[in-house]
């Protein structure tokens, strides 16, 4: 029985987070689920801001909130409430260059055969067309352009793989057998998080493209478990970090703790290098390592390969602020803050009028004079895509009196799109696509403008890994070789290139 649901009011998703959160039923009063996954989605709000959702179980009814906004801003202590159960899975979206609906908000939630099912997804898939039409050609009727409801109904159909479109029978309940059938006709990025009336799904797909891991959490006395998109949710409720998601394996969390099936064999690994450089919080572990480390080695390689005759590094806040340190450190040159940064800006949902829109950076950033008068400055930026940005953060420095401004970027020039779940403009509307970088440097108004390499990326992304722990990273982004056939073809199109 499905309960409490919204059906609501589109786009296709991109990069989003998400959570689940089984907790000991002997101990776990009805909301408690509710309550922990709320703060688990508020800690991973920087992966999404536009929309947020959760679904939890009692054990025999299925229970879902969803809307759009922040986490703070969908979740009340009026809506909370009916969300009852001691396990659930949650889910932050992230706001799109398209329209903003609230239909593609997600956990999607749908009666079975076999019970509720909801599903929460992070990631792209690349063959998401030929799995709809082979839906549509079911008679499987799709409300939105996500695919996350393609995934949602593939796995309630009762035969999925197979010679035929769908043509393997799985037997009752086989859930583990109806996400491995799922994976494997899925391409692209895909962490999932899956509700049935019984149990939690952790989902990871076989390239890791996607950051998922796993964590336990003692619970008034008793054990229970939880994953989430990054390890920074489990501090926040309180659970102990154990271990990532595999690429390619399926896991059950029940009251039972965990159990691992391998859905699909691992592809060559392929885990996105632009969490690393921008999208993941600093506290976040992956492959053994915080992105904080990671982000400050950047700023040291970014230093050797194109230092700056100056007198401050500042960074752009916050993603930026590792790497500009990382810098300082690495160059002797002080490191400082050349920005205050309006947190508040992306809370309202009041629209800015046409003469505060066009005013941009204005509206998020101010520069610190005091800081910079009569400096030449280092500004290090985690990446250039637009190039919308860039500029007026220059022009800002010098009104706020630097009298050089030298534009270091910590990432290499991003000139391919992405399709494995980061929303990234068209390669036309890609700066580093279009113009060389003394063209981006005239176009900015930089006094110099220097990049880090793709090997120096690697390379400091790659130096506080385990040297025992398999590795593999996509730069497709960076460098156009993605790990995985596309579905177009053309000179845009350079699959199965990975370091």
């Amino acid at each position: 029985m499905i309960t409490d649901c919204v059906f609501p009011a589109d786009s296709m998703h991109e990069a989003c987070g998400i959570a689940g959160v089984f907790l000991p039923p002997t101990t776990a009063a009805d909301g408690d689920a509710a309550r922990a996954l709320f703060f688990a989605l508020f800690a991973l709000n920087h992966r999404g801001q536009e929309s947020a959702g959760m679904a939890t179980c009692d054990g025999e009814g299925v229970h879902l909130h969803k809307d759009m906004g922040l986490v703070a801003q969908v979740f009340n202590e009026t809506n909370l409430a009916p969300l009852r159960g001691h396990f659930g899975i949650g889910h932050t979206r992230y706001a799109t260059t398209g329209g903003s609906v609230l239909r593609n908000a997600q956990p999607y939630l749908i009666e079975t055969l076999h019970g509720p099912l909801a599903v929460a997804h992070n990631g792209n898939l690349t063959n998401v067309g030929q799995l709809r039409q082979d839906l549509l050609r079911r008679g499987v009727g799709l409300i939105s352009t996500s695919d996350t409801e393609v995934i949602t109904q593939m796995l309630a159909v009762p035969n999925l793989a197979g010679a035929t479109p769908f043509g393997l029978w799985l037997p009752e309940g086989a859930w583990e057998d109806r996400i491995a059938a799922f994976m494997e006709r899925a391409q692209g990025a895909y962490c999932l998080a899956i509700l049935t009336r019984e149990a939690l799904y952790a989902v990871r797909d076989p390239w890791g493209l996607r950051p998922l891991c796993l964590g336990r959490l003692e619970w008034k006395g008793a054990t229970g478990y939880a994953f989430a998109s990054e390890s920074c949710a489990l501090s926040t409720i309180g659970a102990t970090f154990v271990r990532e998601v595999e690429p390619g394996e399926i896991v059950r969390v029940d009251a039972d703790g965990f159990h691992s099936t391998q859905g699909r064999p691992p592809e060559r690994r392929a885990f996105c290098s632009f969490e690393y450089v921008y999208f993941a919080r600093p506290d976040a572990v992956f492959e053994g390592q915080t992105v904080h480390h990671v982000r400050q080695a950047l700023g040291r390689q970014l230093a050797r390969e194109a230092p700056a005759d100056a007198d401050l590094v500042v960074g752009v806040p916050d993603s930026s602020t590792p790497a500009a340190i990382g810098y300082a450190l690495e160059s002797g040159i002080p490191f400082s803050e050349g920005f205050t940064k309006n947190r508040y800006i992306a809370r309202t949902f009041i629209q800015p009028g046409d003469h505060l829109r066009k005013m941009g950076v204005r509206l998020k950033y101010n520069p610190l004079h005091g800081n910079l008068a009569g400096k030449r400055v280092v500004m290090v930026d985690d990446s250039i895509v637009r190039g919308n940005t860039a500029g007026p953060l220059v022009q800002l420095l010098r009104e706020g009196g630097a009298t050089e401004v030298h534009v270091r970027v910590s990432s290499p020039p991003v000139r391919w799109p992405c399709f494995m779940g980061i929303d990234m403009p068209t390669r036309d509307e890609l700066i580093a696509s279009q113009l060389d970088v003394e063209a981006i440097r005239r176009t900015i108004g930089a006094d110099s403008l220097a990049y880090l390499s793709l090997e120096g990326l690697l390379h400091a992304i790659r130096s506080g890994i385990p040297p025992d722990r398999p590795c593999g990273h996509c730069h497709a982004c960076f460098s156009g070789e993605y790990p995985l056939p596309l579905p177009t073809s053309g000179p845009e199109t350079r699959p199965n290139g990975l370091s």
